[in-house]
């Protein structure tokens, strides 16, 4: 294996452009190193590389972060396919704006705590163990919540969104090939995320939902490309006018439900009497009484045995209450044409 060293640093460097300056004058003046694929698995001492700007590490066998103390400058740092298991000392890199990770064993987001100046971080296709998904630690994602703006976390098995919710600043999210199955936990960050551009999810279950891309659009005002493909104002609009018309006659539907449930709960309240049969109600009938039944009732007024006790009487009226609620249809009739109506025995 290759530890990166001075000496290596020389050998890779173009004497051209060292001219007479000696190797430490010409190190303490470097701003880019490139050294990808060069099977460094060790990072040794670099610390006469005060201004470092840019470094390329990618492609090699590097296991652990370390002996970057010295670079406080640098601005880009990639390490992208490499055998790094945590992501740790980069306190000292308080300028860093962009950290390329990809392709590395890395479990959990963590330590970045110091780099809130940090707008791109690169962590796609993580070697996880079987059937585990990329987690984040709150603490970095807190210190990155303002910073950060272009976030690629794509082929890391995640299934939700909400924990990165918090990136209030983020323009663009590449997250393909993961586990993202439902448009509400989509529409749940989308809301937060007013300054999110560009989105890309190709390859997980959520985009074979139906209307998965207009109800993207829809929660998204700020998005102008998903899934690679641009999305045009015109249809953005015609979207919100059909979902306006849409909510308007859902709020109608419910409306008139309500108010047809609030009209028979009414009803109902007035219904004590008879609860087990309709309630009709008519208006009362001007016509003379039927003396059909009234002579039933005083045939002799004279005689005393002819005269009908007050049993027989209530027994009369008990009769007439039955007939008519067994046969409510015939109510209304009765009350309006009372010489119609035939003499009941008692």
């Amino acid at each position: 294996m290759v530890r990166l060293t001075l000496e290596l640093i020389g050998k890779s460097l173009n004497q051209k452009n060292r001219r007479d300056e000696s190797l430490a004058q010409h190190l303490r003046k470097t701003t880019h190193l490139k050294l990808s694929n060069k099977n460094i698995d060790i990072i040794d001492d670099l610390s006469l590389c005060k201004n470092l700007n840019v470094l390329y590490l990618y492609d090699n066998q590097i296991r652990q972060i370390h002996n970057l103390e010295f670079a406080s400058n640098l601005r880009h740092l990639y390490l992208q396919n490499n055998c790094i298991t945590r992501i740790e000392n980069l306190a000292s890199l308080i300028k860093l704006e962009k950290l390329y990770l990809g392709g590395n064993y890395i479990t959990v987001v963590e330590g970045l705590e110091t780099l809130d100046g940090l707008r791109e971080l690169h962590v796609e296709s993580q070697q996880l163990p079987l059937g585990e998904k990329l987690l984040f630690d709150p603490r970095s994602l807190h210190s990155l919540a303002k910073s950060l703006s272009v976030l690629n976390i794509s082929n890391n098995n995640i299934d939700e969104l909400s924990d990165l919710a918090i990136l209030e600043n983020i323009s663009h999210l590449i997250a393909v090939d993961n586990q993202l199955h439902h448009v509400k936990d989509l529409e749940f960050v989308l809301g937060v995320w007013t300054k999110l551009c560009k989105l890309e999810l190709n390859g997980n279950p959520v985009c074979h939902k139906p209307k998965y891309k207009d109800r993207v659009i829809l929660q998204s005002k700020s998005l102008d490309s998903l899934d690679g493909k641009e999305i045009k104002e015109m249809e953005r609009q015609f979207l919100m006018n059909w979902k306006a018309s849409r909510d308007a006659r859902k709020k109608n539907r419910t409306e008139s439900a309500m108010n047809e449930h609030a009209s028979y709960s009414h009803f109902d309240d007035n219904d004590t009497e008879h609860p087990h049969f309709p309630v009709y109600y008519f208006p009362v009938a001007k016509e003379k009484p039927n003396f059909a039944i009234l002579s039933e009732v005083h045939r002799s007024p004279s005689s005393k045995e002819s005269q009908p006790t007050v049993h027989e009487e209530n027994r009369v009226i008990e009769k007439i209450s039955h007939s008519t609620l067994r046969n409510p249809q015939n109510v209304q009739k009765d009350l309006f044409e009372p010489h119609l109506l035939r003499q009941m025995p008692l």
